[in-house]
C-alpha cells in the first residue's frame, strides 16, 4: 500500500481516535458504518492517489498505460450487516467528479433509502468519511450530522477522523484489494461490464467476512494506540 507520510502531529491524533473508536464500539447495540471511493479503471487499475517514486540512480523502468482509461468512480460503505452500495457517480454514463453536491445528492437519494431497507437503528449507527474536500464541505457535513446526529467521524466530526490513515479504513485496508482480486478476473471489456462485476462482487461477499473485517478494525485500533505509525504487518484473516 502506498501512503502519504505520517506527520509529527498525527501520531497523537491517530491514538485519540484509536482510544475514542473503542470506547464507542464496546458497546453492542453501536454499529460503524465505514465509507469511501475508488477509481476502478477498465484496465485493472484500482487508483486511490498518485504516488510518485524517487531514487538516486534512474531505475530505466517504464511503466505504460493510456493517459484516459475508461474508469468508473465507485462509492461504497461497510458495517456488519452489509455493504451499502456500490453507487457510481455518473451521468448518462460518463463518470464525473466527486463534488460537494453530488456527495449530498448521493447521500440524500442513496443512502438514506438504503439504509431503511436495512432497517436498521440509524440512532445507533456510527458513519465515517474521510477528510476529502467534497466530505467535509459545509453541505455536506450538515446533511452528515442530520443523517447521524453526533453519530460523525470525520474531520469537524463529532469523532476527528486522523488525516493520512487509509490503514485505519476498512474501504482502504481491505475492500477495493477484496473487489480488484475478483472483478478483473473476468476481464471486462466494457465500463458496462466492470458496473456488473463490481455490483455482482459486493452482493457475494458473506457477512461473516465483514465481522471479520470489523473485528480486524477493532485489532487496527488497539495496535495503531501503541506503535502509532502505518500499520504494515496486520494481515486481514478471512
Amino acid at each position: 500500500m502506498i501512503v502519504q507520510k505520517l506527520l509529527p502531529s498525527d501520531f497523537v491524533q491517530r491514538r485519540l481516535f484509536c482510544e475514542r473508536m473503542l470506547e464507542i464500539i464496546a458497546s453492542d447495540d453501536v454499529m460503524l458504518m465505514v465509507s469511501n471511493e475508488a477509481y476502478f479503471h477498465l484496465d485493472g487499475y484500482v487508483n486511490k492517489q498518485n504516488c510518485g517514486f524517487w531514487a538516486a540512480e534512474n531505475p530505466r523502468e517504464l511503466h505504460q498505460r493510456p493517459l484516459h482509461t475508461a474508469k468508473v468512480s465507485v462509492w461504497c460503505s461497510i458495517s456488519k450487516v452489509g455493504i451499502v452500495g456500490p453507487y457510481f457517480f455518473e451521468e448518462e454514463g460518463a463518470t464525473i467528479t466527486v463534488t460537494s453536491e453530488r456527495y449530498v445528492e448521493m447521500l440524500c437519494n442513496f443512502v438514506r433509502p438504503q439504509l431503511r431497507s436495512l432497517r436498521v437503528n440509524m440512532e445507533e449507527m456510527w458513519f465515517q468519511q474521510d477528510g476529502a474536500t467534497a466530505h467535509t464541505a459545509r453541505a455536506s457535513m450538515t446533511v452528515v450530522r442530520q443523517m447521524f446526529p453526533q453519530h460523525a467521524v470525520s474531520r469537524f466530526g463529532d469523532v476527528p477522523w486522523p488525516p493520512r490513515s487509509p490503514d485505519l479504513s476498512a474501504c482502504d485496508f481491505f475492500l477495493w484489494a477484496y473487489l480488484k482480486s475478483k472483478v478483473y478476473v473476468r476481464k471486462p471489456r466494457t465500463v458496462d461490464d466492470l458496473k456488473v462485476s463490481i455490483r455482482e462482487d459486493i452482493a457475494t461477499v458473506p457477512q461473516e467476512m465483514l465481522v471479520n473485517v470489523i473485528q480486524n478494525f477493532e485489532e487496527r485500533l488497539r495496535t495503531c494506540i501503541q506503535q502509532g505509525r502505518h500499520l504494515s504487518d496486520i494481515i486481514f484473516r478471512k
